[in-house]
């Protein structure tokens, strides 16, 4: 376990939450077959097939490991509501298994834990961003800060 557990700290911004829901950037192949390893039973990937950081084959590779991949490009430049619902009814079908969110940095997949957090689970903003804000600030990506404002106010 203690192997497993240092390659996938060196995911890119790799963040526990629970012990069945898990946030980082783009894993590796090799990261993924260790989050595998580890349990994970289905990938959801925020990022979109174009990104700098996208792992070719990425769905093949998850697949063959044996865990479920959903893909939900969520565009860095507009986050769409509609994007984040489909998101979160997938976290709420997936609630008894053991799930990894990722995108190029941690970012969409950090903001989109702490709306869900919020939006469904009553959480206090403040607490749920708490892990978000140790990634990144929203204010210094104001579509970002506006789409966070905007889904914080359909609750």
């Amino acid at each position: 376990m203690g192997l497993c557990a240092m390659s996938l700290s060196e995911i890119i911004q790799f963040t526990p939450l629970d012990t069945g829901l898990w946030t980082a950037g783009q894993p590796t192949a090799e990261q993924l077959a260790e989050l595998a390893l580890a349990g994970v039973q289905l990938v959801i990937n925020l990022a979109v097939v174009d990104s700098d950081r996208a792992l070719p084959d990425e769905i093949a590779i998850v697949t063959r490991l044996g865990m479920r991949y959903i893909h939900i490009p969520v565009v860095w430049d507009a986050p769409q509501l509609a994007d984040l619902h489909r998101f979160m009814d997938t976290l709420e079908a997936h609630a008894d298994e053991k799930i990894f969110v990722h995108c190029a940095l941690n970012y969409r997949a950090s903001a989109f834990v702490a709306l869900w957090r919020v939006l469904r689970h009553g959480w206090a903003p403040a607490e749920a961003f708490a892990v978000q804000r140790q990634i990144w600030k929203l204010e210094e990506y104001p579509i970002w800060q506006a789409f966070v404002s905007d889904a914080l106010k359909t609750q």
